[in-house]
């Protein structure tokens, strides 16, 4: 099932009420004991890879079908089930705001509880990083991330599900990975949400060439870098120099077809602040992009920047395409116990309790030797069909 990508989702107010979060809690170590002793713990955090399965899985658990709280109250509670039973093989780090920023102090923590090597939980570290750095530098699509989790199984296999949140249109959009991806040519597919434009997209494969020209700019003398640079957030700004009025031809090695696509670089960091950054570059001397991303103090704006000078000097544009397709809408999962605000029916205990008696049924029967698995997935597939005809 490998499916990564991005969901798109709308800013829900309120807050999930403590008898619905016991629930879902209990809802969600239910099936999840159950995909464990079905696919094991691996193929497990593979499907949460997978944004149309992660959002069906909130569905089920009672949460919003449509909110930006379907990620972050639904990570939340996966983080809380799993550390509470690591028997269930796999755990789940970071979270929102603070929470995603502890994903380096959790990592020994969970190397000691799944039985890892030292060497994963530094592989496990660097990708947290590099990830993270990804989605906020290389593709720039005016969403601010604010939550991070890594999903990690007791084999070392990994997924990352993480959030964007832009203000101006309320919406938030989360972006997918797992571990078999590339991490700089089009690591996202089956993506879902809604097209923008004003994207910078380094990380489609049409940015091959824009990659490579930003490495090597990195790799270079930064004060030559940055009097290029000037001459452009001059130009940008409406400022001409001196020279031009005597040799005009001066700036016939600047492309200006490609001006009409400068708001997507918008803002520009400052000469000054820029060349800070690139001389730090310049000293560390990356050999790849992952070395450049994780230096200190590189960011979208460092990006953005060296992006400029590879299309409008070096004639290498990197690609504006937001990197989303078709929506898909996974709401009749909503229907199995309902929706936390009401939609499509707001939640009924007593039908919820049921519905988790059951499961728990079905888990205790498997621990005491009659697995029945089989028979398991038939009950299960009952369930669905009642809850569709009564409601």
């Amino acid at each position: 099932m490998m499916l990564e990508g991005i969901a798109e989702l709308p800013l829900h107010q309120g807050h999930v009420p403590a008898w619905l979060a016991n629930i879902m809690k209990r809802l969600a170590k239910a099936i999840l004991e159950i995909m464990v002793e079905e696919f094991g713990p691996d193929k497990v955090v593979e499907r949460f890879s997978n944004p149309l399965w992660f959002q069906a899985f909130n569905n089920v658990i009672g949460m919003d079908w449509d909110s930006s709280g379907s990620t972050t109250v639904t990570t939340g509670i996966l983080k809380e089930v799993t550390w509470r039973n690591p028997e269930l093989g796999f755990l789940v780090l970071g979270g929102k705001g603070r929470s995603a920023r502890r994903v380096p102090e959790e990592i020994p923590y969970t190397i000691e509880l799944l039985g890892l090597n030292s060497d994963t939980g530094k592989k496990l570290e660097k990708v947290s990083r590099i990830v993270a750095k990804v989605d906020s530098a290389m593709l720039q699509d005016n969403y601010t991330l604010y939550h991070h989790s890594l999903f990690v199984s007791e084999n070392g296999v990994w997924a990352i599900v993480q959030q964007g949140m832009n203000l101006k249109q309320g919406m938030a959009r989360r972006y997918h990975w797992f571990q078999d991806t590339s991490f700089y040519e089009d690591p996202h597919k089956a993506v879902a949400g809604v097209k923008h434009d004003l994207v910078l997209n380094l990380v489609s494969r049409g940015s091959g060439k824009a990659r490579k020209t930003i490495l090597d700019l990195a790799k270079e003398n930064p004060n030559e870098i940055i009097n290029e640079y000037s001459s452009l957030f001059n130009k940008l700004r409406g400022q001409r120099e001196i020279l031009s009025y005597i040799t005009p031809s001066r700036t016939g090695r600047i492309k200006f077809e490609h001006v009409n696509k400068i708001a997507v670089y918008e803002p520009l960091p400052l000469p000054k602040y820029l060349l800070e950054k690139l001389r730090r570059t310049y000293e560390m001397q990356p050999k790849n992009l992952d070395d450049l991303l994780v230096i200190r103090g590189i960011g979208s704006k460092t990006i953005r920047a060296l992006a400029l000078i590879s299309d409008l000097i070096y004639n290498e544009p990197p690609s504006t395409n937001d990197p989303v397709d078709t929506p898909y809408d996974p709401f009749i999962y909503a229907y199995a116990i309902g929706g936390k605000d009401g939609v499509p029916y707001p939640v009924n205990k007593n039908d919820a309790e049921k519905i988790i008696e059951t499961l728990e049924d079905i888990i205790f029967s498997a621990k005491i030797g009659r697995k029945e698995k089989l028979l398991a997935i038939k009950k299960l597939s009952k369930i669905k069909i009642r809850f569709r005809i009564t409601y």
